[in-house]
């Protein structure tokens, strides 16, 4: 804030506040965004492998596979595991002991480890990117500058006489 007069600081303030919040907004939707990106990259062939070596039929895996990953990561960040959900009667024809290893705890979250891990790759990457980039600028913008309080206008206004006013 030193760049601007004591007058504006508070209006400078104000902007910089708006500016990181609307960056914050933006940058929660960037790296959701590139998140799902890599999940849809590499999460259909997991799926399908992972559920046909379960013994699920593989018209079923097929169908999953197809899926769109949004729902597998917000089910995942929700800690739900949806795979008993998704196959829905094609669960009863699986032996005991698979349909409970689907839809246990294990097999889900280390289903989609690996292609999540792809996208939170994918989304620091992007950060290290960003932060490059704003590391360059920031060296670009020249010298530090503070508004001087006493400059000559102000020294011009201070010499001035002011005008008493009774109560």
């Amino acid at each position: 804030m030193n760049s601007l007069p004591p007058e504006r600081r508070g209006v400078g303030a104000g902007m910089s506040a708006t500016f990181q919040n609307s960056a914050m907004v933006l940058s929660i939707g960037i790296f959701f965004t590139l998140i799902i990106l890599g999940l849809s990259a590499s999460l259909p062939a997991a799926l399908g492998h992972g559920l046909t070596a379960q013994g699920v039929s593989p018209a079923d895996a097929a169908r999953l596979a197809a899926l769109p990953p949004v729902s597998i990561m917000f089910a995942a960040l929700l800690g739900y595991n949806p795979i008993g959900t998704l196959l829905g009667p094609a669960v009863s024809k699986l032996p005991a002991s698979h349909a409970a290893y689907l839809t246990g705890h294990a097999f889900f979250p280390a289903l989609i480890a690996a292609p999540f891990q792809q996208g939170l790759d994918i989304a620091f990457d992007f950060a290290i990117a960003a932060c490059l980039v704003a590391a360059v600028a920031s060296l670009l913008r020249g010298r530090r500058y503070v508004h001087e309080e006493h400059g000559p206008a102000r020294a011009a206004r201070a010499a001035q006489p002011r005008e008493l006013v009774s109560p």
